[in-house]
């Protein structure tokens, strides 16, 4: 696997490339592409997420194209799960970015700037409304604004063990929160704490103290005045990812449950 290696703030980072990318997946709406409705308009590719100038900084995705719904979601916790027992946070972060589509409240090829020249649009416009539409498929991949029937979001990592550390944290040894999950590990990335789950089983080799994409992203969030991890839609999906294994955008193969494997000890 081809990485770019970064040195930042004393800390060895490496980020690798992805494998099957986005052109011709479930992801890829432009012409040609294997999206749900493809456009007419435009072949390119990157347009229905990201942008290079105009992006949504209101959200922590990349250069997001999209406006953010304003749906108000059901969450997992209303079920009254005795074994939740992480704090929560509104739901945002890159699983609003996610969202965006996956709720089904827009049209997928909305965007902030469209493809071409003069095609900025603050309040967001279609792309290509005779071809793409808002997504389908209840409850998958359309998962709509009722999250009770999905793994927890915008939730503390461990039941909040992690939450306030600025090293590797081990919730097994932690003063609080949820024993039964794996070494969260810390970085300090351009003045910004970072945390992740290294992954290394049988079918993925992952380098130790490395963050990679084929690491459990876990995603920092403020719980209560204090940074922590959190567990996003994209801690085990990777949107960049289409190799089916058995199913598109995991981060790893999920092999004998090892995705689920990879944070809880069971």
């Amino acid at each position: 696997m081809n990485k770019y290696i970064v040195l930042i703030a004393g800390t060895l980072l490496a980020f690798g490339s992805a494998w099957a990318g986005i052109k011709g997946s479930q992801h890829d709406l432009g012409g040609g592409g294997a999206g749900q409705g493809t456009s007419t308009a435009t072949t390119e590719v990157c347009v229905f997420c990201h942008t290079p100038h105009g992006s949504n900084t209101g959200v922590t995705a990349p250069l997001w194209n999209k406006t953010l719904p304003s749906t108000t979601y059901t969450r997992y916790s209303s079920l009254g799960t005795a074994s939740l027992d992480g704090s929560e946070v509104t739901v945002g972060s890159v699983s609003l970015a996610c969202l965006s589509c996956h709720d089904g409240s827009q049209a997928m090829d909305v965007v902030l700037n469209g493809p071409g020249s003069g095609n900025y649009n603050a309040a967001g416009s279609e792309i290509d409304a005779a071809a793409i539409g808002t997504m389908v498929g209840d409850p998958i991949p359309k998962i709509g604004a009722d999250l009770r029937n999905d793994h927890p979001i915008s939730i503390a990592y461990a039941g909040g063990a992690c939450t306030g550390t600025t090293a590797d944290c081990d919730p097994a040894s932690a003063s609080s929160g949820d024993p039964d999950f794996k070494v969260a590990q810390y970085a300090s990335i351009n003045t910004q704490d970072q945390w992740w789950v290294d992954v290394s089983n049988a079918t993925t080799t992952g380098t130790a103290n490395v963050r990679e994409k084929t690491d459990m992203v876990l995603y920092t969030r403020d719980f209560s005045g204090t940074n922590g991890p959190s567990v996003e839609c994209a801690s085990c999906h990777d949107p960049h990812e289409d190799t089916k294994r058995p199913v598109s955008f995991l981060r790893i193969a999920n092999n004998n449950s090892d995705v689920c494997l990879s944070c809880h000890i069971k």
